[in-house]
């Protein structure tokens, strides 16, 4: 297949994405690819101008000269190895994703960007959540920014694909959540997640998230330990609390337990999946997606989910939207 050296641009930079390398190198292929999409065919055309221009480098100038000529460029080649493809029947079931970022917050692209990879996957509904407003070090949305980025969510969403408004909300040292109350009642979304104080004593753990999830504000518990196994900010322990007491206030509550997708996470652990599913909870597979190419990790949320027989009617992502619509009404 004849290659289009804009498309071959942002594949590249969506599985740089995906595999989380560096940021800066998703952005110059990025970057790479809106200068291309800027040039006329004579342009693109021209070898020597093309290696002067300024937001072409090395790399990206010998991908676009391969895919021009009618060949798959080599890195390109070498980025599908690498990413494979992990199949899975639960995959092919999700339709949605409920927890994603943008750059309003720590996300590294504009909202159109997620929204045009989340259809490109063939996602019919994700939504926004960006971080709240103690997250500092993540930008996270005042309750002015959010009102404004709220306005803009109907702008994204047509016949085929509903942008949701939503908030990844900190929960406090309490177990109280970082945003007004008022303003959570709005949101088609609301995914809560503890940020800081993660090596607090287990028992004060356990009644901070007890008493968030019992907000009835809340819709998903976001990755419920909070550790990370690999990946270039290191490793970090499991956040310790009564996995029994928290799981089983979430299926009282009707709160949706994260699966979260990232591979450097893989939270919650295979056996705290094990309680939820016990305790009758109800799941969401989430990419958690802070890039385009982030949107594709639900392929390692299915494929963890599969394994430990999380029934896909359980899980929420797997639903049509009217059905998560119906399942957020029936829990206020």
């Amino acid at each position: 297949m004849v290659m289009d050296p804009h498309e071959a641009l942002l594949e590249i930079a969506l599985l740089l994405e995906r595999e989380r390398a560096l940021r800066y190198k998703a952005k110059a292929f990025r970057a790479a690819a809106a200068v291309v999409a800027s040039l006329t065919p004579e342009q693109l055309a021209d070898t020597a101008g093309l290696r002067r221009r300024k937001g072409i480098g090395d790399s990206s100038f010998a991908v676009i000269v391969q895919a021009r000529d009618g060949a798959v460029p080599d890195y390109l080649a070498e980025l599908r190895e690498r990413a494979g493809v992990r199949p899975s029947a639960l995959r092919s079931l999700l339709r949605g994703d409920l927890h994603t970022h943008s750059d309003w917050s720590d996300g590294t692209t504009p909202i159109r960007a997620m929204v045009d990879a989340a259809r490109a996957l063939g996602r019919e509904y994700i939504a926004l959540t960006d971080h709240s407003p103690r997250l500092r070090v993540a930008n996270g949305l005042s309750p002015e920014r959010l009102r404004e980025q709220m306005a803009l969510a109907p702008g994204f969403s047509d016949e085929g694909f509903t942008l949701l408004t939503g908030i990844e909300v900190d929960i406090l040292d309490g177990g109280g959540l970082d945003q007004e109350p008022e303003l959570l009642a709005e949101l088609d979304v609301v995914v809560a997640s503890v940020h800081s104080k993660l090596r607090m004593d287990a028992g004060a753990m356990t009644r901070r998230m007890v008493r968030a999830v019992s907000n009835p504000a809340v819709d998903v518990l976001g990755h419920a330990t909070g550790r990370l196994v690999r990946g270039e900010r290191g490793t970090r322990p499991p956040s310790d609390f009564d996995a029994v007491r928290v799981f089983s206030a979430c299926a009282e509550h009707g709160v949706a337990v994260e699966i979260n997708s990232r591979p450097e996470r893989e939270d919650p652990p295979d056996e705290l999946i094990e309680v939820a599913l016990e305790r009758g909870c109800v799941f969401s597979i989430d990419s958690d997606a802070h890039a385009p190419g982030h949107l594709s990790l639900l392929d390692y949320g299915a494929e963890r989910a599969e394994k430990l027989g999380v029934p896909a009617e359980r899980i929420l992502t797997t639903w049509p939207l009217e059905r998560v619509r119906a399942w957020k009404r029936a829990r206020r």
